[in-house]
């Protein structure tokens, strides 16, 4: 189940804050995961 199939109440006990992002990886090596998540919060930024 992912958040967004919740209600607030619901989130709110599961401790899901509206400022909360869900990260799903794959089978990458962690140095890969870490080089995507650093580009896009880079490119997050500069929006």
């Amino acid at each position: 189940t992912t958040h967004r199939q919740m209600s607030e109440e619901e989130q709110a006990k599961a401790g899901v804050t509206p400022d909360m992002i869900r990260i799903s990886v794959g089978l990458e090596t962690l140095d890969d995961i870490l080089w995507d998540i650093d580009n896009a919060l880079s490119a997050a930024a500069k929006t």
